[in-house]
């Protein structure tokens, strides 16, 4: 089940090995497709290869533009294997688990644990990791993927303040599950995230926080693109959204927790995937000289005006 009116769409950046990866993707999970491959070139990075994908009908894209950002776990990505959706959920858990092993490094080892009664936390050959849970499908049913946002290190203690201000910012949000830590769960403070879960255009994300020393923390190896429709909508969330000024390039902004958004044309991928060469060659050029998106510039750069 594809959502195609995907409105947040996570995005990777890899240094070059976005299609490697996205075929890598499609070849380890269930309904799992490269959707289109295109390469912008002349950008600062050079000529960068843009790819989109659907892993279990979630729809991601990944780019291949440098060395610049290393990938970690604070963004992590929940899979859901339900019984009570698939009866092979627990051995295609252990399948998949296989495939991203290869090459990878498991953070926390596929099994039993006081939550679920099998998990495990892993790192794939690429550096995106993976949380994959045989779920108990009791309960309001989640969809197979999930992003999932870790507060650590100075953003530790974060995760319910960051809800708030997402659920402010997107429209068809809600508020799901609130686990918080007890007493006696040290360095971990009572009363902070244990796990919590929340919708934001009527996709579902989980935030965490965590005290333990990490040696990560939110950066732009992931990132969430957030399509608009409207230059008032892209207004809207750049507005609500930028906390670091110096962070403003491209369609991109950093919130105050550090996360990283780019807010752009719902269009933008139609310009870039279906226009002539010469065409994305000056929505290209436009685009690379904008903070927050211009959508009327961008309209006159494809028209050739």
């Amino acid at each position: 089940m594809t959502n195609n009116n995907q409105t947040i769409v996570p995005h990777i950046w890899y240094d070059k090995e976005a299609v490697e990866a996205a075929n890598f993707y499609a070849s380890v999970f269930p309904e799992s497709k490269v959707t289109s491959v295109t390469t912008i070139h002349d950008t600062p990075s050079g000529d960068c290869d843009q790819v989109s994908f659907e892993i279990w009908g979630q729809k991601f894209m990944a780019i291949s533009a440098g060395p610049y950002f290393k990938l970690n776990p604070s963004v992590s990505f929940f899979v859901n294997f339900d019984p009570s959706r698939d009866k092979d959920a627990a051995q295609k858990i252990d399948e998949v688990w296989d495939k991203l092993s290869e090459g990878g490094q498991a953070l926390m080892p596929l099994d039993k644990y006081p939550f679920s009664k099998r998990y495990g936390w892993i790192q794939d050959k690429y550096g995106v990791s993976w949380q994959l849970m045989l779920t108990n499908p009791e309960g309001e049913e989640r969809p197979a993927i999930i992003p999932s946002f870790l507060f650590v290190g100075n953003q530790y203690g974060k995760a319910e303040e960051a809800m708030s201000l997402y659920l402010s910012v997107f429209g068809n949000s809600r508020q799901g599950t609130i686990a918080r830590y007890p007493k006696g769960m040290e360095p971990d403070q009572e009363g902070t995230i244990m796990f919590s879960d929340f919708m934001l255009e009527k996709q579902w994300f989980t935030a965490m926080d965590s005290a333990h020393e990490h040696k990560f923390s939110f950066n732009e190896a992931i990132s969430f693109m957030v399509k608009c429709d409207s230059q008032e909508e892209i207004d809207h969330y750049w507005e609500k959204l930028s906390a670091v000024p110096d962070a403003e390039q491209c369609g991109w902004l950093k919130d105050r927790f550090g996360v990283s958004w780019q807010i752009v044309p719902a269009e933008m991928d139609e310009m870039l995937g279906k226009g002539t060469p010469e065409q994305i060659a000056r929505v290209t050029k436009a685009f690379l000289q904008m903070k927050k998106f211009d959508l009327a510039a961008l309209h006159k750069a494809y028209k050739g005006e």
